[in-house]
This record gives structure tokens, sequence and C-alpha cells, in this order.
């Protein structure tokens, strides 16, 4: 085999997120990450280097620490919603990293737009 699965992944996540930067340049970036166990995301000012807001399926208060379903997902979009009016933060765009658009980041995804993200 050419490449392994991690090289594939890292491959695909800077090919994803340089694509990005070059169309959304100034805007905020939503990045998520998923493992087996969890999924978390985070609201980057990558102008300043700062993390603005973040929401990870480990946290108490969602009531779903170590589940990594389109559940937790769901809790965690609207979770980063939420964050983000509190940061002031209305625009901004999807950093899927090497992630495919479906299941749970596609969860996430439109749980984040319900809740009044525009991306």
């Amino acid at each position: 085999m050419a490449n392994s699965k991690r090289q594939l992944f890292q491959k695909r996540r800077l090919r994803v997120r340089n694509k990005l930067r070059k169309m959304n340049a100034g805007r905020v970036r939503l990045s998520v990450h998923r493992s087996n166990k969890n999924i978390s995301v985070q609201l980057i000012d990558d102008v300043n280097g700062v993390t603005l807001a973040s929401a990870s399926s480990l946290e108490k208060d969602l009531g779903i620490v170590g589940k990594n379903n389109v559940e937790a997902a769901t809790k965690v979009g609207t979770a980063i919603a939420e964050r983000a009016k509190k940061a002031g933060v209305e625009e901004c765009y999807f950093d899927r990293g090497g992630f495919l658009f479906h299941g749970k980041v596609k969860a996430l995804a439109d749980a984040a737009r319900e809740g009044g993200l525009k991306f």
C-alpha cells in the first residue's frame, strides 16, 4: 500500500484547510475534531491565534460524557452556536478537517446552523 490511512487523512485535512483559507480570509474558523470516543469543536481566530469558544462531548453539563454519536454531535453543535453568540461571532467557515461531511460531522454542522451560526 502506497499511503497509510493516517497519511491519506492528513493529506485530505491539509487540502480542505488550504482551500478554505484561500476563500475565507479574515473569517473565524469552526474547527471539528472527532475521535473514537468524543467529538469537539472550536471557534478559532487565525489572525490573532486565539480560540474564541469551544464545546466538547467531554463537558459534564451537556450530559453526554464519553459518547460519540449523532445525538452527542447535535448537542455539541447547539452548545457552540450559543457560545459563539456570546463571543459575538455570527459568521464563520466550517473546517471539517480530514473528516467526511457525513453522519456526526453533518449533524454538528446542522445543529450549529439551526443555532444561528452562518457558514
